[in-house]
Formats: C-alpha cells, structure tokens, sequence
C-alpha cells in the first residue's frame, strides 16, 4: 500500500459506507510499517462517532463445530432483517506466508455476496492466541462504516478468548452435540465466559443429542457462578443448515444489550476495554521498541543465550535489559 494516502478522502469515504474505503482502512491499520501505523492513527482520529453503537458479538468454539456455516446463517438472519453485518474472522496465519490459512470468504460465500454485510479474515500472525492485534481497530472502522452488527469469530477454543471477551459486548459459546463428553473436552474457564451457549447442528440423526447435550450444559451452569449479576446464561439449540434457532439467539442478543445498556454497563464496559487497549499498546510498542533498538540488541541476543542455558532466569534478564533500555533514554 502506498503512503501517498489522502486521509480525509479515506475517512469521509468510509463513513459514506464505501466498501473499497473500509477494505483499505483495514489493511491499512493492519499494517506494521511505521509510517503506515502514523497513517492508520491518523484516520482514526478522523472518524466521527456513529450515532447509535453496534452490538460486538464474540463467537468461539472448537475446531469442527460449525463456526462458519453458523456465522454464515445467523448473518444472513440479521441481514434479512434490515441489520448491516461485519465479520472479522481471526484466522490461524501460515508460518511461511503470514497469511490466512482458512479463509473465511470461500467458507462464507453467500453472506459474503450480501451487499448489507462485510468479511474481513485477518490472519492472527503471533498475537496472543491468534487474535490479530489490530482487530480493535478494524472494529472502529467498520462501525464508523455504519455496521451495527459486529461478529468477531476466533480461531477455535484457547486463549484467544480472553482477548475476545475483553473486546466485545457478548461472549457466545458454540458447541456440538454429545453431550457428556463434549462437555468434558470445553475448558471450565471457556464456559465462564460464556453470556450465551448454542448446541449447533439440531437437525436430523443428531437433534436428539443436541436436546441432551442442552440438558447438560444448562446442569452444568447451574454450578457455576454468574459471570454477571444481571444476566443468567441461556443455553439455546439451533440448526445452521435449516436456520431453526436464529430468531431466538439473536432476541437473546438483543435482551442482553437492552440489560448491558440499562445497568450502564456500556459507558464502563467500553471504557474499562480502552483501558485494557492502552496498556496492550504499551506492551506491544515497547517489545517493539526493545527488539529494534541497536545498541540494546546485543545485550538481548547475550541475555537470551543465558535464559537457553540456565545460567540467568528470566526474570533476571527481562530486568537487566529493561534497566538497560530505560537507562539509556534517559
């Protein structure tokens, strides 16, 4: 991308709900280069606030449970109901290219050709997890974009979560029929998370089980502590491929907001979320920072050489060299 960048023809285009403009926005905030990070900011600041905030739905689950033909179907479902859709789908990123590997576009190809929604695969590169850094970002731009829907999908179950939870309204859990052995394979700490749990695939051989392994799930949460005092976890059914269970999860989405909203919980949550944005900023700048410093970089290679050895911990060294950094600027 080049840097001859008109940013205020960028942003008034993007807030005109030009899709070409939100594409390069996002590629742009992506972007590590320096002098594309200035820019990215830049654009930001530009953008003025939308009038009505989006929803930030978080959607997770593990490998094979169905997260894209589900996506896919209850996207549709919103579309359908005059909602404007984005998909920010955190994808695993090749260990060669960088690149995504899955790609969410060929796995969502109708709702990618719906003129009310939006795909966006980014591949996770080495954020924790395998949440792209800039997804933050990318969900700033495509709610100036006028989206009101915000679905961001995960790689599957495992840290990536945690992030997720930290930047979205409501957390869903998508599980598989099975019931007691699904229910032993999802972390206790997954589950917690959870403000809303959906057995997909209740159709055909398998709405039987999704039935039971409902039974089980909503067992289970009734021995675990309410995540939020005003909000107790439903467990829902659906089925992606006859489109049964939409209408309710998302009347479910949109109590949970109605409740998110009038316990004022918006303002804080949003606010306690750029908090937790500074300080990833801060650490990730100054790792940053650190590894392309010259004068500190033979210092790090010795000290990493030790921490191999085990002849200095490294807590021990991770003090050394920022003594080092913060000494120098000084």
């Amino acid at each position: 991308m080049s840097t001859d960048i008109d940013i205020a023809a960028l942003a008034a285009a993007l807030q005109a709900r030009d899709r070409r403009a939100l594409a390069r926005g996002i590629t742009l905030v992506e972007s590590t280069r320096p002098d594309h990070r200035a820019l990215a900011e830049e654009l930001l600041a530009s953008l003025s606030l939308p009038d009505t905030t989006a929803i930030r739905l978080g959607i997770t689950g593990a490998p094979g449970v169905g997260k894209s033909t589900f996506i896919e179907a209850f996207g549709s479902h919103l579309t359908s109901l005059g909602r404007r859709v984005a998909v920010l789908a955190v994808d695993p990123s090749s260990s060669r290219t960088g690149g995504s590997i899955l790609g969410d576009k060929t796995r969502m190809a109708s709702l990618s050709r719906d003129p009310n929604a939006f795909i966006r695969p980014t591949p996770a590169g080495r954020s924790l997890g395998g949440v792209a850094r800039r997804t933050r970002e990318a969900m700033s731009l495509v709610e100036a974009a006028g989206f009101d829907v915000i679905i961001v999908e995960t790689v599957g179950v495992g840290q990536s979560e945690y992030a997720v939870a930290d930047m979205v309204d409501m957390f869903l859990l998508l599980v598989a029929p099975g019931g007691g052995d699904e229910l032993q394979g999802i972390k206790r700490g997954i589950m917690e998370l959870a403000d809303l749990l959906v057995v997909n695939k209740a159709d055909g051989a398998l709405e039987n089980a999704a039935t039971n392994a409902a039974a089980d799930y909503r067992n289970a949460l009734n021995l675990m502590r309410p995540r939020i005092s005003w909000w107790r976890v439903e467990v829902l059914l659906a089925s992606s491929l006859k489109g049964t269970g939409l209408a309710e999860i998302w009347r479910a989405a949109q109590t949970y907001q109605s409740k998110f909203v009038s316990h004022d919980s918006d303002q804080s949550a949003r606010a306690d979320q750029a908090k937790r944005w500074l300080w990833e900023e801060i650490q990730d700048d100054l790792t940053a920072a650190l590894r392309g410093d010259a004068t500190i970089a033979p210092l790090i290679r010795a000290l990493e050489t030790k921490v191999g050895r085990r002849t200095v911990t490294p807590s021990a060294a991770a003090r050394e060299i920022l003594a080092a950094f913060l000494g120098r600027k000084n």
